[in-house]
């Protein structure tokens, strides 16, 4: 059963923001109206681009942790990978 997600979400700058949450559309509806993220908040709109399933919320935020220290470059192909695959 799924409980966590990690995700990706890509600025309209450009940008990637990557976080975790236990629901993942209230959470990209709070990024896009401004209340989630002050990264995100002067950024918007904001679209997922990328995300992954957990089954608990430790789980979502190690994975967290390990793709923030990915260069973009890096989290640019995991992107077109899960797109890929989608």
């Amino acid at each position: 059963m799924v409980t966590a997600y990690t995700y990706i979400l890509e600025c309209s700058d450009g940008s990637l923001y990557t976080g975790y949450t236990v629901n993942l559309e209230h959470r990209l509806a709070m990024h896009n109206a401004g209340k989630a993220s002050k990264c995100t908040r002067g950024r918007l709109p904001v679209k997922l681009v990328y995300h992954e399933e957990f089954v608990s919320k430790s789980e979502a935020m190690s994975r967290e942790c390990q793709i923030k220290k990915l260069s973009r470059e890096q989290k640019l192909q995991l992107i077109a990978e899960y797109s890929k695959n989608k």
